[in-house]
């Protein structure tokens, strides 16, 4: 019995000094988990694997992804400049805008995809590049802002698309996103979502502004 007792009042003491901590990553994890499912039930109704089924907007927009040295597209940006020349060639929308890291002369994201698309038969003038979407929230942010828009058709990935939409939505922009997804995707990619989307809402509840913001350019 003694020998019970003293293990009793051990962990008592033990969980006295461990269960704060305890709380708050419960309650850490309950956060978590919350907006993961808030920014996958919010932006379910807009998202569509089947190009016929997305609603016509005023500008299909590609987030930015990785480009090699030589300008090569990475596989993922490939298939987000794929499916929108799909989107333009079904009549979706009539402008595209490319979205990118252009923070330096030693990297750009969006020039490239200027010549591809070109290559492909879009109108130079139809195509329009933002040069400072170094993440999404600045993408949509910009395309608001800087670029005008009020409906825009995202292009890329279904790992990405509930954040990109549930973003442009919040931002006030009539956004449904149409899904990319040619090869496998990385199971790190949906890993990766679960902070992002932790990001994506404290940008929003600060409203925090882009790094560059600047002269408006009518679309």
């Amino acid at each position: 019995m003694r020998e019970f007792i003293n293990k009793y009042f051990t962990l008592n003491k033990v969980w006295r000094f461990v269960r704060w901590p305890v709380y708050i990553f419960g309650i850490f994890v309950a956060l978590v988990i919350f907006v993961n499912v808030a920014v996958r039930v919010v932006s379910k109704s807009y998202i569509y694997n089947d190009i016929n089924d997305v609603p016509k907007a005023e500008v299909i927009i590609i987030p930015g992804a990785g480009v090699f040295p030589n300008g090569a597209l990475s596989a993922i940006f490939l298939e987000r400049v794929d499916k929108a020349v799909e989107l333009y060639e079904a009549n979706k929308a009539s402008k595209i805008l490319v979205s990118g890291d252009n923070s330096s002369d030693a990297y750009n994201e969006v020039n490239p995809v200027r010549l591809y698309l070109i290559s492909k038969g879009i109108p130079e003038a139809n195509i329009f590049l933002d040069h400072a979407g170094f993440d999404t929230y600045s993408t949509m942010y910009r395309a608001r802002d800087i670029f005008g828009v009020s409906s825009i058709i995202i292009s890329t990935q279904s790992f990405h698309l509930p954040r990109a939409v549930f973003l442009a939505r919040q931002l006030g922009i009539e956004a449904s996103g149409a899904s990319a997804d040619i090869g496998s995707t990385s199971f790190r990619n949906y890993w990766r979502e679960i902070l992002a989307n932790e990001k994506a809402v404290i940008n929003l509840i600060f409203k925090r502004k882009p790094q560059y913001l600047g002269d408006k350019i009518k679309i």
